[in-house]
């Protein structure tokens, strides 16, 4: 093998090198995202079981447990998207890991060319389809973060003095509905 044919080679093996990163970071961000919905269904698990411990008329509201289990509803179903999202980039990665190795095999053999392109495209699509599934946790997210806030907005009109509550609205996006 000349030493130009060579380099191009090495070349070639390296160039799967930026999306095995970009599946590192895919991957270190999605883990982080599971560990705070994991702290976060046990902090509700905790709550729900403290007022679970004390009689029915100090335990709060139920609309306080409706939200919680609302709560878990939505941290259950992200836990699930994020478990897939992570297994998706995870195969992403082993097939960039292996398209680099196929290079290398094809370089030697001359034999199976279509190899490294089927691999890296069956890792661009495991990667794509791990970051679909992102966007749809990171909604569920959103309408998490949504009905907390708007429970907790009610909680503080039923509390605040009324010319306080007139002095602040809520303010709703567009593509948000309304709460009764």
């Amino acid at each position: 093998m000349e030493i130009s044919s060579a380099i191009a080679v090495l070349t070639a093996m390296i160039t799967p090198a930026v999306l095995i990163s970009a599946c590192g970071s895919m991957i270190l961000s999605t883990s982080s995202r599971l560990g705070r919905v994991v702290d976060r269904v046990r902090a509700l698990s905790d709550r729900l079981e403290d007022m679970a411990r004390l009689p029915a008329s100090e335990a709060g509201s139920s609309e306080r447990q409706h939200i919680i289990f609302a709560q878990l509803d939505k941290l259950t179903s992200r836990a699930r998207i994020l478990q897939r999202s992570m297994v998706s980039f995870y195969l992403a990665l082993g097939m960039f890991v292996a398209t680099t190795v196929a290079i290398g095999i094809v370089a030697i053999w001359s034999r199976y060319t279509a190899l490294p392109v089927t691999l890296g495209i069956g890792g661009a699509c495991f990667l794509f389809y791990g970051s679909i599934l992102l966007i749809f946790e990171a909604r569920l997210a959103l309408s998490t973060i949504h009905l907390e806030m708007d429970f907790i907005w009610r909680q503080t009109k039923r509390i605040a003095p009324a010319e306080i509550v007139e002095r602040y609205k809520p303010h709703f996006v567009h593509f948000r509905r309304k709460p009764e």
